[in-house]
C-alpha cells in the first residue's frame, strides 16, 4: 500500500515520497507556553501523531524524527511573569510541564524534538542575519523587517492576493515599513521584558522566524512534512516559508515537500480559540474522562474538516471505545489469559487489516480506520462465539496491533470498566465477589443471590470466566 498526504500547496492528495527514506522529517508548530492547553489546541497534537506512528510503522522508529517547538518568549508570556513577579522561564517551564503531560494522557508520543524558542536564539539571530545580507530584510528604528517584496512567491501558499494578505497580517502599521506587508524578525524589548543582543540592538525576536530558524536547527532544509492548524496557514506559515528560503536555500528545492493543515475545533458556532474565551481546557477534561476517550472524539472526523466539539461527542466515544475493551476483555475470558498490547501495528498487511491499513495510508481516514476496526472486533467475536481459541488468539492479537497504531487499546480492559472508581469502592466490591465465590462453593445460592443483589445495586455487572470472577461498572441506561 502508498502513503497518500493531502498536500495544501498543491490542493490534492499527493503519493508521500521522502527526500531520505533513512532519515523523515516532520514539523509541527508546537504551544506557546503560559496557559493550560485547550481541547482545539490538542487537535494537531492528536492528528499528528497518528501521521507519527504511521511513518514510525513504514520507516522504522529511528528513521522519524518529528520535531514540534515550544514558544516560550511571547507577549502573552511576559505578562504573566510580569502578574506573578517571576522569570518568564518559571512561567514557561509550569506549563510546558503540564501540557506534555496532558498529552501524554490523550496517547500522544513525546516528539523526537521539542526545540525552544529561547534556546534558539543564536540560531535566530544567525538567520536574521543572512537575510539582511540578501537583501531580503532591513533595519529601521531598532527593529528588522523581512522584506516581502524580496521573495516572488510571497503568497503562494495560502494563494491570498495581496491586498487580503495586507488587511489578515495582524501586523503593526509603522511608519518605518517599506511595504504594509513586511513584518517583523526582530524589535527591541519593552521595559521589564526579556532581551538578548543582537546587531541590530537589544530586544528579542518576532514569532514567525523563531519556527524557521528552529527547523533548520533542528531538521534541515527541506523538510519532508510541515503540519500544524489551519489557523496557521497565513500569515505564520507562509511568512515562515519566505524567510526560511530567503535565508540562502535554494528556492527550486522548496522549504517543506508536504504542507499539511487540520480543521478547526469549534465550540458552538465558533472556532475554539482563548481569545474568544469559549475554550474547554485539556487539563480539566482528563479529570472527568479517559484520555483514550478524549483522543477518539479527536480523530472521530476527518483531520482536514471542522469538528464540533460536545459533550455527546465525548459519551459517544467512550461508548465506542467500551465496544472495543468489551471484546478484548471477552477474549481474555474466553482465552483465559491476557494479551500484552503491540508497540505498534508491525505486521504484515492481510485481508485482515487491508481496510484498516488502506484508510490510514489514504490521507489518515480515522473515521474510516474506526469502521475497520469494530470489523476486527467483530470478527474477534465470532471467533469467541464458535469456540475456535486459534482463531480468537490470532483476532486479538490483530486487533490490539491496528488499535495500537492509533494510539488505542493500550490499556488492561478490566481497569477500562473500573475506571473512575475510588480505591474504597474497588475494595468493597472486590470483598463482596470474594464473598459470592466462598458462597457459591458452600453452595449457598441464597447468600450467593443476596451478594449479587448488592452488587447490582451498586451499578457492578459480575461476569464469570475460566480464569475466576471479573466486573464492571455498568452503563447508565
Amino acid at each position: 500500500m502508498t502513503l497518500a498526504l493531502y498536500d495544501t500547496m498543491a490542493r490534492e492528495k499527493r503519493t508521500f515520497v521522502p527526500k531520505d527514506p533513512n532519515r523523515v522529517t516532520m514539523y509541527v508548530c508546537g504551544p506557546t507556553v503560559y496557559n493550560y492547553a485547550h481541547i482545539g489546541n490538542a487537535r494537531p497534537v492528536v492528528v499528528f501523531d497518528v501521521l507519527f506512528r504511521l511513518l514510525r510503522r513504514l520507516y522504522g522508529e529511528d528513521s522519524v524524527i518529528y520535531a514540534a517547538n515550544v514558544t516560550d518568549v511571547d507577549d502573552k508570556i511576559n505578562k504573566k511573569a510580569a502578574e506573578e513577579g517571576v522569570p518568564i522561564d518559571t512561567i514557561t517551564d509550569r506549563y510546558l510541564a503540564i501540557y506534555n503531560e496532558d498529552m501524554a494522557v490523550l496517547g500522544a508520543l513525546r516528539p523526537t524534538e521539542q526545540p525552544r524558542a529561547t534556546q534558539t536564539m543564536d540560531a535566530i539571530v544567525a538567520m536574521i542575519g543572512r537575510l539582511v545580507q540578501n537583501g531580503a530584510a532591513y533595519a529601521a528604528e531598532g527593529h528588522v523587517l523581512f522584506n516581502t517584496q524580496a521573495y516572488g512567491d510571497y503568497g503562494k501558499l495560502s494563494r491570498q492576493p495581496m491586498d487580503d494578505m495586507i488587511a489578515g497580517a495582524r501586523v503593526d502599521v509603522a511608519p518605518y515599513k517599506q511595504h504594509p506587508a513586511d513584518f517583523v524578525l526582530w524589535k527591541p524589548s519593552k521595559e521589564n521584558e526579556p532581551v538578548w543582543e543582537s546587531p541590530w540592538g537589544s530586544g528579542r525576536p518576532g514569532w514567525h522566524i523563531e519556527c524557521s530558524a528552529m527547523i533548520e536547527q533542528s531538521l534541515g532544509l527541506p523538510i519532508d512534512i510541515h503540519g500544524g492548524g489551519i489557523d496557521l496557514l497565513f500569515p505564520h506559515h507562509e511568512n515562515e516559508m519566505a524567510q526560511g528560503l530567503c535565508a540562502g536555500h535554494d528556492h527550486s528545492i522548496g522549504y517543506a515537500n508536504y504542507w499539511m493543515h487540520n480543521g478547526f475545533l469549534n465550540f458552538g458556532d465558533e472556532k475554539m480559540s482563548k481569545s474568544l474565551g469559549n475554550v474547554v481546557l485539556v487539563h480539566e477534561l482528563v479529570k472527568q474522562a479517559p484520555g483514550e476517550a478524549l483522543r477518539w472524539a479527536l480523530l472521530v472526523g476527518h483531520y482536514r474538516a471542522p469538528l464540533e466539539w460536545t459533550g455527546e461527542l465525548i459519551e459517544q466515544s467512550k461508548k465506542a471505545l467500551d465496544r472495543l475493551y468489551g471484546a478484548v476483555q471477552d477474549a481474555n475470558r474466553f482465552l483465559g489469559d491476557t494479551a500484552s498490547p503491540s508497540v505498534g501495528y508491525a505486521g504484515e498487511v492481510n485481508p485482515d487489516t487491508e481496510r484498516f491499513m488502506a484508510a490510514l495510508d489514504d490521507d489518515l481516514n480515522t473515521p474510516a480506520a474506526f469502521a475497520a476496526l469494530f470489523e476486527l472486533a467483530d470478527r474477534l467475536r465470532l471467533a469467541i462465539r464458535d469456540g475456535a481459541e486459534g482463531e480468537a488468539r490470532y483476532h486479538r492479537q490483530v486487533l490490539l496491533g491496528a488499535a495500537n497504531l492509533l494510539g488505542f487499546l493500550a490499556g488492561d480492559p478490566e481497569a477500562w470498566f473500573q475506571g473512575g472508581v475510588d480505591e474504597g469502592m474497588k475494595d468493597r466490591i472486590d470483598g463482596l465477589i470474594a464473598q459470592r465465590i466462598e458462597a457459591r462453593a458452600a453452595k449457598d445460592w441464597a447468600a450467593a443471590d443476596r451478594i449479587r443483589d448488592e452488587l447490582t445495586s451498586l451499578n457492578v455487572e459480575v461476569m464469570d470466566g475460566p480464569t475466576g470472577a471479573t466486573w464492571r461498572i455498568k452503563e447508565p441506561s
